[in-house]
């Protein structure tokens, strides 16, 4: 019975990628690239606004989209060039969701650059893909081509298709 049950463990651990129990893996995320020539659409309990520092901050029940890209949090600190004319960074806050198309991730919190592209999803990352899931401390993706990096204590749930 034991050499049935290590067989069985061995094989369950041939079909996972090496990648995913290492520090860090890389995945794919979302389906839908960043799109900055859309409009910005958000919606907030609340906004403070500091024009001398470029920031607005928006509380409670925050959701920000812009074409099929979605961020949701608690708090939303938004970071204007000097002219105020554009967003450069966004800083969220307490319970922070990011969808893409058929994928989404949730963190305590994540950090925008909207130049680049990238954003930084931090403390207990949960990145769902279909009937898949997989968690990190941090995760960082790039919206312009789709690639993310998942790094500190990866773990995974693969669902098998048949």
């Amino acid at each position: 019975m034991t050499f049935i049950r290590n067989a069985l463990v061995l094989c369950c651990l041939l079909l996972v990628p090496a990648s995913l129990f290492a520090q860090g893996a890389s995945v794919a995320f979302g389906g839908i690239r960043q799109d900055t020539s859309k409009p910005v659409e958000l919606s907030a309990d609340a906004l403070s606004v500091d024009q001398d520092n470029n920031t607005a901050v928006f509380t409670g029940n925050v959701v920000i989209g812009q074409g099929e890209m979605r961020l949701g949090a608690q708090q939303v600190r938004v970071v204007y060039n000097q002219d105020q004319s554009r967003i450069r960074r966004l800083e969220a806050t307490g319970g922070v969701t990011l969808v893409s198309g058929p994928d989404a991730a949730e963190a305590e919190r994540a950090d925008y650059d909207i130049d680049s592209g990238v954003v930084v999803m931090s403390g207990n990352v949960l990145l769902t893909q279909g009937s898949n899931a997989l968690t990190s401390d941090e995760m960082t993706v790039n919206l312009n081509t789709g690639a993310a990096q998942m790094q500190g204590r990866v773990k995974t749930i693969l669902q098998q298709q048949e």
